[in-house]
């Protein structure tokens, strides 16, 4: 009997609730809930640069903290740092927003290519009404069909620092000028190296100083420049490694662009910077890139890089130290308590530069860098020592001043080898023509960084033998 309730009571129950899906049913579908708003993504912006990390992140502190900012939604900057010879397949690959940083010559190439788009945002073109033109006969910026392409966010010069403690404890003299770097004088150290030097393809301030030598001393002196400085000296990986080297006492000197000569003044008053005779200024650009997803964004990062604000925030901090490209940075608050690179910027806007073809410099960039790193860096052992026997003969009195001379000059004189039954020399015009073949074709660059390796073993040991023993 029990039993019997108990059914019924189920029974009852899912007759009610059978009725009530029922009746919901009769009724239509209840209304559909609101999807939960989700926030806006911020904008994350690209950028494809040759500048340290110590950059990126004091970039990243100040310009994501300001009002612009904000105003565009940029939420992160994303940087890459590829070498210099991969900028145009990495910005097609990773389809950056800026390119900023790395010299005229490679921001020059980027816009033959067409992968640098116009600056258009009129804010962004009234803040670079504020610079000029040209400093020092240096463009700071490019143009075609009358359109801004790049804008020099910063200036440099280049040039070389010593310890001068350290040289007066080895005997040497402080030297002055280009010229200077391979005298003699700095050779008697030897096996002991006198200065750093960084390798032409992994630097771009670098190899803007080898291009400065050669276009100053000519073609062919200026090799034998180029060969005597490192015959004084060691190569180094790049840079930030060549001047480390004079940082730790390594070497007494090191080439360098100006901001590396800065820092390491601020460290100590035993290191003296010098801009020789015959060095130049340079614009380092900032532009637009044809790959960008948010155009209007990264003119607004680019107004904020050439504002006075932004250049004081960025470029006087006490971690950089480099030279703005407007002098109203300095009338800023943050420009105020740098006048130690206030004084450096006038001497360097009254620099008498030497005249610089930046399209000559782009014609050979590639030529260059591979000839020098694989004649005076990958072969540097050789060349040592052919240079240690002849400094050694001149100090013993076994050859004369002339005799020295002009063995410097078959040291470093531009290489002559044969091919296939034909003889070639690395003039100009031959570097010229195969610039843009080595910059594409790495099987070629190699074959050739062999021939140039091989020829100059050649002559290094044939020069050895004929120079008198000391």
């Amino acid at each position: 009997m029990l039993d019997k309730k108990i059914i019924g009571g189920i029974l009852l129950i899912l007759v009610i609730a059978v009725a009530g899906l029922f009746l919901i049913g009769r009724r239509g579908p209840g209304p559909t809930p609101s999807p939960t708003p989700t926030p806006t993504e911020g904008i994350v912006l690209k950028i494809i640069t040759r500048h340290a990390s110590t950059i990126w992140k004091i970039t990243k502190q100040n310009f994501l903290n300001s009002d612009l900012a904000k105003q565009y939604n940029i939420v992160d900057l994303r940087f890459y740092s590829p070498n210099f010879a991969l900028w145009p397949d990495v910005i097609q690959k990773e389809r950056p927003d800026i390119a900023w940083g790395g010299g005229p010559t490679v921001f020059n190439d980027l816009v033959e290519k067409g992968l640098v788009a116009p600056l258009t945002d009129p804010e962004l073109l009234a803040e670079i009404d504020n610079i000029p033109d040209d400093i020092s006969g240096a463009e700071m910026k490019r143009f075609k069909d009358e359109k801004t392409m790049w804008v020099a966010a910063a200036i440099s010069s280049f040039g070389f620092t010593y310890n001068k403690k350290m040289l007066i404890e080895r005997g040497l003299p402080e030297p002055q000028t280009w010229e200077d770097l391979a005298s003699s004088e700095y050779g008697k150290m030897l096996p002991m190296p006198a200065l750093s030097y960084a390798r032409s393809t992994t630097s771009t301030s670098h190899s803007r100083i080898y291009q400065i030598i050669l276009q100053k001393e000519g073609w062919e002196q200026g090799w034998v420049l180029i060969a005597g400085l490192a015959a004084n000296g060691r190569p180094y990986g790049g840079s930030v490694e060549a001047q480390w080297a004079v940082q730790t006492g390594e070497v007494s000197i090191g080439i360098m662009i100006d901001f590396y000569g800065y820092e390491l003044q601020l460290q100590s008053p035993d290191f003296v910077y010098v801009m020789p005779p015959g060095t130049i200024v340079n614009g380092d650009p900032i532009a637009l890139l044809t790959t960008s997803e948010h155009p209007e964004a990264a003119q607004a990062f680019i107004r904020w890089v050439l504002s006075a604000e932004g250049q004081a925030m960025l470029w006087l901090d006490e971690r950089i130290n480099r030279m703005p490209v407007r002098e109203d940075a300095f009338r800023t608050p943050k420009g105020r308590e740098r006048p130690d690179l206030y004084l450096r910027y006038n001497q360097t806007i009254i620099l008498q530069a030497i005249h610089f073809n930046e399209s000559l410099a782009g014609m050979t960039y590639f030529s260059i860098a591979y000839y020098l790193d694989a004649v005076l860096c990958d072969t540097h052992g050789e060349l040592v020592r052919t240079w240690k026997k002849l400094v050694d003969a001149l100090s013993a009195n076994k050859i004369t001043l002339e005799e020295f001379e002009n063995f410097k000059y078959e040291l470093g004189k531009p290489l002559t080898w044969t091919e296939d039954g034909k003889t070639y020399t690395f003039t100009l015009e031959y570097a010229i023509q195969i610039n843009e073949e080595l910059k594409k074709n790495p099987a070629f660059a190699s074959k050739m960084q062999s021939l140039w390796r091989e020829a100059a073993v050649q002559r290094y040991e044939k020069l050895y033998n004929e120079i008198p023993d000391p």
